[in-house]
């Protein structure tokens, strides 16, 4: 009987856990049995890993071969094992040295020639690698600069099986990552090019400032889609943190390029207005993918025509707005993804949608049935809401707004002022800020909450809305350059729930 050992990587959602696995060549007919809960691709894992060791030149043991991957409670899902399995075959039967295989972590699919194919959450799984304690990871070529973003562990690169067994034979060298410069991102409109429109200008910047919600309605053609694609720009860079939290659910995802291993600017995610709940949240079979909230995270999630959207689609929204993450429960475990987005909402007042709302001609009850998708629950945690009118010839002919550079210093300032005023709690931004915070250790006075406390009474805003329109006055405070809220930011914030189109 001869063991042999290895190690890998389960990712799920974003993290990830050391597993082991063991190779036991015992007696009995020839043949290889697989254990500890792997799903399809693992199971078709022992022809792919079996053809590709004997097409590198080494031979396969001529008998039984167990393979074990432990935790043995954990599911094991895809294809990132096999040149683990390869490499505990392998020791096992004593072809390669264990020395190096001790301490070092492999991930990668085998091709039936020996070729080392990528996988999803490489970066993920190098990240759970460094948390465990391990010195080196070897990756596939393709993964490689993807990989080398984590400081603190040795990365490697190969491209075939053959390379990492003489590596671990002491005979050759693996790869090792360049160093990586961020490239400028994708070139964006400019916001002057946004002609008119001085209050959804004014939303926007202040949406931007403090990581707000907003919704924009008015007729087709008006400058929704033109606002929404340019706060992306007006919005600071990620941070080197946040970077790698985004890229590591891009990684998940499979959307990450050799040639652009780091996601450094906020994304922008667009889904259609048909996208299902599983297309939005998360979801899929087996291990649950991410959804384009999670993809959004750090970034903008624009929905474009929402109230044409399902109503279960819109609804699935609620849980991530409050929480910043989804946990989705599949067959082969919970996932929990980050999702602390900014939800950037536009649509038309009606179904006709005409330039001009004295031309409509929708019954009242189409109307009224149009934009009420959009639930009481949802629109209430929507900070900021912008009715957009038709803008004059002359706005069109000579009217030129400022800027992205100008309004982006603006947003960058008040951003550093919210960040230093709440860098001791753990918050980045005002829209981060619990409620309880705001309003008993960060109490205003009496003069500047009085505006807030007549619209409760009135029952113009709930407790939720309340806490809202708190975090906007705080932006717009610090917009201003104030040190805190006086009853105008205030009043301002509460002007922007009431102009509102729902």
């Amino acid at each position: 009987m001869a063991l042999g050992r290895a190690h890998s990587v389960a990712v799920s959602g974003v993290d990830g856990q050391i597993v082991e696995i063991e190779a036991d060549i015992g007696r009995g007919l020839p043949g290889v049995h697989l254990v500890g809960l792997p799903d399809t691709a693992l199971q078709e894992s022992r022809d792919r890993v079996r053809a590709a060791v004997t097409n590198s030149g080494a031979k396969w043991p001529e008998s039984r071969v167990t393979l074990a991957l432990s935790p043995a409670t954990l599911p094991k899902v895809g294809s990132v094992y096999d040149l683990a399995l390869a490499c505990a075959v392998l020791d096992a039967a004593r072809q390669v040295p264990r020395k190096r295989l001790e301490h070092t972590v492999l991930l990668g699919e085998l091709a039936l020639d020996g070729r080392l194919r990528s996988v999803r959450g490489v970066l993920p799984a190098v990240l759970a690698a460094k948390k465990a304690g391990w010195t080196a990871v070897v990756v596939p070529m393709q993964a490689l600069a993807e990989a080398g973003l984590v400081d603190g562990i040795e990365v490697l690169g190969a491209d075939r099986l053959t390379a990492v067994t003489e590596w671990l034979q002491g005979k050759g060298q693996l790869a090792t990552p360049e160093p990586f410069e961020a490239e400028n991102g994708a070139a964006r409109g400019d916001l002057s090019e946004v002609v008119g429109q001085p209050e959804a200008r004014w939303a926007l910047e202040v949406a931007a400032a403090g990581a707000h919600h907003l919704m924009l309605t008015g007729p087709p053609g008006i400058g929704k889609t033109m606002l929404a694609q340019r706060l992306p720009g007006i919005l600071p860079q990620l941070s080197e943190a946040e970077a790698l939290e985004v890229t590591a659910i891009h990684s998940v995802a499979g959307l990450l390029t050799s040639e652009r291993p780091l996601v450094t600017e906020p994304p922008f995610i667009a889904p259609h207005h048909t996208s299902s709940v599983s297309a939005l949240v998360g979801g899929g079979s087996g291990m649950a993918k991410p959804g384009a909230v999670s993809r959004a995270h750090r970034g903008i999630l624009f929905l474009d025509e929402c109230a044409e959207m399902g109503t279960k689609a819109l609804e699935a929204l609620r849980t991530p707005l409050e929480d910043g993450e989804v946990r989705i429960a599949r067959r082969d475990g919970v996932a929990r993804y980050p999702a602390r987005f900014q939800l950037i909402l536009a649509a038309n007042p009606c179904p006709c949608a005409p330039p001009r709302e004295v031309d409509c001609v929708c019954p009242p009850t189409a109307r009224r049935r149009y934009l009420g998708r959009l639930s009481g629950p949802l629109l209430d945690r929507v900070d900021l809401r912008i009715r957009m009118r038709g803008a004059s010839t002359e706005a069109l002919l000579d009217d030129v707004g400022e800027s992205t550079e100008v309004v982006r210093a603006r947003v960058a300032a008040a951003r550093a002022a919210a960040g230093e005023r709440w860098r001791a709690y753990g918050w980045r931004t005002n829209a981060e800020v619990p409620g309880p915070a705001l309003r008993q250790r960060f109490r205003l006075g009496r003069d500047a909450v009085a505006p807030l406390e007549r619209a409760l009474r009135q029952g113009s805003i709930t407790a939720r809305g309340a806490d809202r329109a708190l975090r906007v006055a705080w932006t717009v405070a610090d917009l201003a350059g104030r040190q805190s809220p006086d009853d105008d930011a205030v009043l301002t914030a509460l002007g922007f729930r009431d102009r509102g189109a729902a």
